[in-house]
């Protein structure tokens, strides 16, 4: 699998502290291990960001990720990163 980063995902990236950013490229670096690994709680998402999956970072932190499926491998485009609050508040 391929990763990319839309540039709001890297924004947001950069403006995490230290601690998420070091769970963000752990958890990226398990992910293309295995993108199915428990602890990643990968699954697919509904409602307003159906079409869209989620990983793990932290307890809190989640990436949610869109794949993208040209030629051979698949790519998995990411973009957003936040705690479970920012990412899924409801309107």
């Amino acid at each position: 699998m391929i990763v990319r980063y839309s540039p709001h995902f890297y924004r947001q990236y950069k403006k995490a502290n230290v601690r998420i950013r070091n769970s963000v490229d752990a958890r990226i670096a398990k992910f293309l291990k295995n993108a199915n690994d428990l602890q990643l709680n990968n699954h697919a998402l509904r409602d307003e960001w159906q079409g869209y999956r989620s990983i793990d970072i932290t307890s809190d932190w989640r990436a949610l990720y869109k794949e993208i499926f040209q030629g051979e491998d698949p790519t998995a485009y990411f973009v957003e990163l936040g705690t479970h609050k920012e990412l899924y508040r409801t309107q």
